[in-house]
């Protein structure tokens, strides 16, 4: 994992004591209200009450123009087309406006076209497919909005089309009957960010009328609703909170029977359902058929009213998302493999590595992992043939789709937004694209944004307390826009370290001013772990509640840990600043002067590393345990590089990561024989160094 920026957000402690008094809520749950922003009279009702309503579905654009064309074809029993999407997203969507539509006696069908074959959207060949099996109203749910060519073409056909989107519109809409999106301009309806399952539960609302009872629909759709809104990663806030809120609390014991099928095969049945774990075990299953399989079973399983087939169904969902898994780790490797043998790579602002029939489905997946590792851009490319697809994921304050828009000349395809974007391009311009689009992130900016850790408010051991949970819980469900509250316990001195669970996880102990507490920092093992006993630590945590035997307590669990000495900002400008002279950008000479190492500094490097007999943990706790020599991140990066080279030790540098393995020397080594140091000098001194 990357180092972080630690950011802790601003408290209003005057303002939390009103919203406590005036809501006679605990002044802890009311700090934390003020720390996420929710202030206002009616934020806090709807926040905190479950009775909130989904907006009027009428002030959606376009709304009245879909009702009226959707029942006019239910009364004269035209042959009506889902058209939906393979994601959790599009998959849910197409489930309850194809349910619901049933229920009226539409002659409806579904239709989800295939990543690899057909890819994202409506396309010419599914609509002449569409108009050979007597379609003559195509709704569109989660895409439609960029389809402007095919919408002409639909229309020409004699099929007419009612989009229902959440994208955001390009210049020119689709010429369809009606373009229902909250991100259109000229949209009057106050929530902007539904799921695409989110416009289609709007869209089932308006067409019960005025006199509909939304506690029916949420009833009947809500759970699925829920699933395809945490599976789209939308804020969850507003109608998209209330609605996930109301669907998780019938998920648990929903009557769907291929809901329930599913959850069996995930290990939740008859368990507490949270966003977290909807996220992480249903979406990646009912995305698994998506990505490698076709996403039509999916709609099956949740449309499905006979046990054995949901249990086959679900079945094979597990056994796509344990195929989808095995695939992602290999192409993660590989990916790896690459940036070991590439050095350039991996330092540049945006990383680009591309591959021979690596699976289209998971490469996304795969971005996102390097982003994690490294905290920078990175697009990951599958080449097939003299075509090469892409996707790519980005980090808060770097906007992908505008950078990959910039290289716009080069690609076929592309679209998508800030954090993630899809591209296509002939594979003879991959490496202009990936030198194209570096370039562009460095006139863009001096600096990289670097990946933050939010922390919602720093916590006194002292006061940690089962209660706080109890609290806290009033904010869930936590998701995109509301996370899970991190805290910071700071300045932990490091007293116990037991390794647990066969030696897979640590529990710690620690104290501050004579208050001890335990935390369990999972997936870190004795050998891996950087710390001492003695050694001083800031934590970002998450608190949950634990029961035994009737007895509740608190479990503190750690999501990031540094030394309280040290100045991660400082360490992500220098590191930025060192990579920037690996790939041979010009630096001010008052930031060469910063990387230029002496004699002495280098010394100092070595006899440190010798005495631990080389190093095998963060490049980060490395610098903190050389922080007294006031040597930067930047520098230290360029003397284990010099060390390297002039095989005084074996050094890796990989993200936050360093491993240096010490070499047998015999006799004296001349530092002015590094051709790194040299070209550093070179270029300090206004000369041009290759």
């Amino acid at each position: 994992m990357s180092v972080k920026e630690w950011v802790v957000s601003p408290l209003n402690k005057e303002r939390a004591t009103q919203i406590a008094e005036q809501w006679g809520i605990p002044f802890f749950l009311a700090m934390m209200l003020e720390i996420r922003g929710v202030i206002g009279q009616k934020e806090i009702a709807d926040y905190l009450q479950s009775t909130q309503k989904v907006a009027d579905p009428f002030s959606l654009i376009d709304m009245e123009k879909a009702v009226s064309r959707i029942r006019l074809a239910i009364d004269s029993y035209e042959k009506i087309c889902i058209y939906g999407d393979y994601d959790a997203d599009g998959v849910t969507s197409t489930t309850i406006l194809y349910s619901y539509l049933e229920s009226c006696a539409a002659n409806v069908m579904y239709y989800i076209p295939k990543r690899e074959t057909e890819g994202y959207g409506l396309n010419i060949e599914a609509i002449d497919q569409l108009k050979r099996q007597g379609v003559s109203l195509l709704i569109t749910v989660d895409n439609g909005i960029a389809s402007v060519a095919e919408v002409e073409y639909a229309n020409q056909l004699g099929i007419q089309v009612v989009i229902t989107d959440h994208h955001m519109p390009q210049a020119k809409l689709p010429p369809a009957i009606a373009v229902v999106d909250p991100h259109r301009e000229d949209c009057s309806s106050v929530f902007k960010d539904y799921a695409g399952v989110g416009v289609a539960f709007q869209l089932i609302s308006a067409l019960e009328g005025e006199e509909g009872d939304q506690e029916s629909l949420l009833d009947n759709y809500a759970e699925l609703v829920a699933v395809g809104t945490i599976g789209d990663i939308v804020p969850l806030e507003g109608d998209n909170r209330m609605l996930v809120r109301q669907g998780l609390s019938r998920l648990s014991c929903t009557d769907r029977i291929g809901l329930r099928a599913l959850l069996e095969e995930a290990g939740l049945g008859g368990k507490p359902l949270s966003a977290g774990n909807v996220a992480y075990s249903i979406v990646p299953r009912i995305n698994a058929l998506g990505r490698l399989g076709s996403s039509e079973q999916a709609v099956r399983l949740l449309l499905s009213d006979d046990p054995e087939e949901a249990d086959l169904l679900a079945g094979k969902m597990g056994e796509q998302n344990q195929e989808r898994q095995v695939k992602e780790a290999e192409i993660l490797q590989q990916v790896y493999e690459v940036l070991e043998k590439d050095s350039l790579r991996k330092a540049q602002r945006v990383i680009v590595v591309e591959g021979e029939g690596w699976h289209e489905g998971v490469i996304g997946i795969v971005a996102s992992r390097v982003v994690e590792k490294y905290g920078k851009p990175c697009i990951i490319l599958t080449i097939q043939g003299e075509e090469a697809k892409g996707s790519g994921r980005s980090v808060e304050g770097f906007s992908l789709c505008d950078a990959i828009y910039a290289c716009r000349e080069r690609l076929t395809r592309f679209g998508g937004h800030p954090m993630a974007a899809g591209l296509t391009l002939p594979t003879k311009e991959i490496f202009a694209f990936q030198e194209e689009i570096n370039h562009y992130a460095a006139s863009l900016l001096d600096k990289m944004p670097s990946p933050v850790l939010h922390i919602d408010c720093k916590l006194n051991p002292a006061a940690l307390s089962v209660d706080m949970v109890s609290q806290i819980s009033a904010m869930e469900p936590f998701g995109a826009g509301n996370p899970t509250p991190l805290f910071g316990l700071y300045r932990m001195k490091l007293v116990g370290i037991t390794p647990v669970g066969g030696g897979k996880h640590l529990r710690l102990t620690l104290e501050r001013e004579n208050r001890r507490i335990t935390a369990m920092r999972f997936r870190m093992n004795v050998e891996e772990f950087p710390y001492q006993l003695g050694d001083v630590l800031d934590l970002a945590v998450t608190l949950e509640k634990s029961e035994f035997r009737g007895e509740e307590s608190l479990s503190i669990y750690i999501r990031d840990s540094k030394l309280s000495d040290f100045d991660e900002k400082a360490y992500l400008q220098e590191k930025c600043w060192y990579e920037a002279a690996l790939c041979g950008e010009d630096l001010p000479d008052e930031i060469l002067a910063q990387l230029i190492p002496n004699r002495q500094e280098f010394a100092v490097v070595y006899r440190f590393l010798r005495a631990n007999r080389g190093w095998r943990y963060g490049l980060d706790v490395l610098c903190s345990r050389l922080q007294k020599e006031k040597i930067g991140c930047g520098k230290l990066c360029i003397i284990l590089c010099i060390m390297d080279e002039l095989k005084l030790m074996e050094v890796q540098l990989d993200g936050d990561q360093c491993k240096a393995a010490m070499l047998e020397v015999s006799g004296k080594v001349d530092l002015n024989s590094s051709r790194i140091l040299s070209g550093l000098r070179k270029k300090r001194c206004g000369e041009q160094y290759a």
